[in-house]
């Protein structure tokens, strides 16, 4: 009996290229450039492009100025981030309650999560305008004499990294809701029928079955919005005069790189040090994010398996 001979076509790596020269050309060049980029002299407006080792990383950490837009963007990153996984996390589970049995829970999630649609420039004009000194804001409380005078919000510190921090809750608390709602849809009923059945609580289902669950997608969460944090420009930079003012409040570690990058003579390998040095930070966090909410029960020990 004569065998088939039988042909492998690999059709799966022909429609894979595409993304692949893709994430050549778009993802992992643009990486490598501005890691060989840190380490040089290059600007703009000047053929200078020399090797110049560990400089540009010597100069920033004796800048007193990164380190405040470090400390800045990792303050409104967690000051934001914190009440939206929160409040989130709660919305998510009134929503999915099937003893509550919320209404409408689709034209809910449609409004929360309406935020995120809008343009970020659109968002920073509109609170800019509600904010300003002759803005509506300070019309209202001035005339129902809430307070005596109006207040020039865009040049106070305390203001203005207030405002940042809500806009920015409120553009993401909507998505992070939906994600959390869309895991905690997907765990079978079976389960807390279950812990119904031997006494468990509301409580003590949402911290033994719930949680315990949606770890993974908690970690996706983390990690995308710590990604998105440690990129925070346009609001803070469109809700000023573009430098973090005042008072450097809401100075970001990305207005920083832009701003070196728009120096005298466009400082590019400053500003890929900065971005280098953003790419560490960021990465050696989402490690440990991933680290910590690792499937600790994943991985069977060998004697077990040998038993």
């Amino acid at each position: 009996m004569l065998r088939k001979k039988t042909f492998k076509i690999n059709y799966g790596y022909v429609f894979i290229t595409p993304f692949i020269i893709g994430f050549l050309l778009f993802g992992l060049y643009p990486v490598y450039h501005t890691l060989a980029l840190s380490f040089t002299n290059t600007t703009m407006l000047t053929g200078k492009d020399d090797f110049v080792g560990l400089q540009n990383f010597i100069r920033l950490f004796s800048d007193n100025t990164f380190i405040t837009a470090i400390t800045n963007t990792w303050q409104l990153w967690l000051m934001n981030f914190i009440p939206q996984l929160g409040i989130a996390i709660l919305m998510a589970v009134w929503f999915t309650n099937v003893r509550l049995r919320i209404k409408a829970v689709g034209v809910w999630r449609m409004l929360f999560y309406m935020p995120n649609l809008l343009m970020p420039a659109a968002i920073a004009a509109l609170f800019f305008s509600l904010f300003s000194y002759y803005g509506p804001v300070n019309q209202v409380l001035v005339r129902t004499g809430i307070i005596p005078e109006a207040i020039d919000y865009i040049r106070n510190p305390t203001a203005m990294r207030s405002l940042v921090v809500f806009i920015q809750w409120w553009m993401w608390f909507g998505q992070t809701t939906i994600i959390l709602m869309a895991a905690m849809s997907s765990i079978s009923l079976s389960l807390y029928e279950a812990a119904v059945i031997d006494g468990a609580r509301d409580w003590q289902m949402f911290r033994y079955v719930t949680l315990p669950l949606i770890k993974p997608v908690m970690a996706y969460i983390l990690v995308t919005s710590l990604v998105g944090g440690m990129q925070m420009f346009d609001i803070p930079y469109l809700l000023t005069d573009g430098r973090g003012s005042p008072a450097n409040s809401i100075l970001t570690n990305m207005i920083m790189m832009y701003m070196r990058f728009r120096s005298n003579e466009g400082h590019i390998g400053a500003a890929a040090a900065i971005g280098v040095m953003v790419f560490i930070m960021t990465t050696i966090v989402a490690l440990l994010i991933n680290y910590l909410l690792r499937d600790k029960d994943a991985k069977v020990p060998a004697k077990e398996v040998r038993r």
